[in-house]
């Protein structure tokens, strides 16, 4: 049989016979990564070569020899003789003036499927420019024991092994992208979720590690979703790099976010290291892990972008942090300065899951909102953001998804309902228009709109002592003022 461009439904079959997966009622398939439930932070090296040795950031990133990555490659290479693999044939980077090629070769038929859903696919393409770029991905996880993650720009191959996580190929094409974009082009990489309003116009972006909101947040209905995760800033306004989303699904809720929950319930999402209890898929057990996901294709949702980009550029960037010492208010206007400032620091606690050995919430420091995708000093993508947000007058906020009331396991995350009505009124141009008041822990300019109780508004009020508060807050500003 050959496995070249099976389609979904090929090889959703082949994953439920022969790869131990199950089936939904609704066509979804349910397949489970193993001991891997997440990245592994530390599999990923970026081969030092012509290409690469001057641009990447070497403090921040692993290298490997030209000498050691054939080595590694060979064995790649002698696994292909005797296992036949599944090869999709694709793209990234939705304006497919500025798209890059993929030839994707998986041991097995799921993670086939999961490229299908995840990059952008022949009929998902506008214009496929007829000699694009083209870099191959190789993931065969029975290569290697360990989970090792190898990017060679000269060679333009991605080998993956040792780990059955989906998110390790999207990361790695992810990352090869954002070291191309600027280079070659002068173009702005982003970790973020983008949408715009019915008339393909008012674009917003949302920063955001994994786990502060953006696939919730970027997903409305009365918007239309250019795209959940990764983002181009070209000179021509923004396109979404992916052709689906990898949305997270814990504690996942039909009423809070509806557009997701149907995504779960359509033929030909795959739903990762999701448990069933009682024949019922169940969002709240984490007994497999808290990053259980949903892989999906941008064009099963009805309020997605037909063609996933727009030739407009954002009037407001929203950078969002999940601050677990209950301490930054939900939302802060931020100069163009404080913005890049802001974009340099990264601030947020990553979330149970997102990487292993995560438990609970963890104060991290990430540049660019994605440090580990960001192959270039922090320093060249803040430069180009800075640039894009003075030329296109853009307006910049600090949403604030974390605790509300006290720190991590004193207080309370702050409600969703109360972080969509903020982002509705940043986008409706209600926070631009308003007064503003100087916080005097923080120092950050807080709108003075009533979105909710001053309790939660003002974050001291509602902590039980205030002098408690204070203390967190220079505890928190002295670690920002540090980095």
């Amino acid at each position: 049989m050959k496995y070249d461009n099976l389609d979904s439904l090929q090889l959703a079959k082949i994953a439920v016979e022969q790869e131990h997966c199950l089936l939904t009622e609704d066509g979804a398939i349910i397949t489970y990564t193993g001991e891997y439930t997440g990245r592994c932070p530390n599999a990923k090296y970026i081969v030092e070569d012509s290409i690469t040795k001057d641009h990447v950031d070497w403090s921040r990133n692993k290298k490997m020899s030209s000498e050691e990555y054939f080595t590694l490659k060979q064995k790649f290479m002698n696994f292909v003789i005797y296992n036949k693999p599944y090869t999709q044939d694709v793209l990234l980077v939705r304006d497919t003036t500025h798209s890059v090629g993929f030839r994707v070769h998986t041991e097995f038929a799921r993670h086939s499927m999961f490229v299908r859903n995840m990059f952008v696919t022949e009929d998902q393409a506008i214009g496929i420019p007829d000699d694009p770029d083209l870099y191959e991905i190789v993931h065969f996880p029975s290569v290697l024991k360990e989970p090792t993650v190898i990017i060679s720009v000269e060679d333009k191959t991605i080998l993956i092994s040792g780990t059955l996580y989906s998110g390790e190929i999207k990361k790695s094409a992810f990352t090869l992208v954002n070291f191309l974009a600027p280079i070659n082009n002068n173009f702005l990489p982003m970790h973020c979720s983008a949408n715009a309003d019915r008339d393909n116009d008012n674009v917003a972006i949302f920063f955001g590690l994994s786990g502060t909101g953006k696939t919730t947040l970027s997903s409305h209905p009365d918007r239309i979703l250019i795209g959940d995760d990764e983002h181009l800033w070209t000179d021509n306004g923004v396109t979404n790099i992916e052709g689906g989303c990898y949305a997270k699904t814990v504690r996942l809720s039909k009423d809070k976010e509806p557009e997701i929950w149907q995504a779960c319930e359509t033929t030909g999402t795959i739903l990762e290291n999701v448990v069933i209890n009682d024949g019922e898929i169940d969002y709240d057990d984490t007994m497999v892990t808290e990053n259980g996901r949903a892989s999906y294709s941008t064009d099963i949702l009805d309020n997605a972008h037909i063609l996933g980009y727009v030739n407009k550029h954002p009037k407001n960037i929203i950078m969002l942090t999940c601050d677990a010492f209950g301490v930054l208010p939900p939302v802060v206007k931020l100069s163009s300065e404080e913005a890049v400032e802001q974009f340099l620091l990264g601030y947020t606690a990553k979330v149970a899951g997102t990487e292993e050995g995560i438990k609970e919430p963890v104060p991290t420091f990430s540049p660019c909102f994605g440090e580990p995708f960001m192959p270039l000093n922090p320093e060249r993508y803040a430069e180009l953001l800075r640039e894009k947000i003075e030329k296109h007058n853009v307006d910049c906020w600090l949403v604030n998804t974390g605790w509300t009331g006290g720190a991590y396991g004193v207080g309370n995350r702050i409600p969703l309902n109360i972080t969509r009505n903020i982002i509705d009124l940043i986008l409706n141009g209600t926070m631009s228009k308003a007064d503003f008041m100087t916080h005097k822990y923080t120092n950050l300019s807080i709108p003075k709109v009533e979105y909710a109780t001053q309790n939660v508004m003002i974050p001291e009020i509602g902590w039980e002592n205030e002098e408690d508060y204070k203390q967190q807050a220079n505890k928190l500003m002295d670690m920002m003022r540090s980095k």
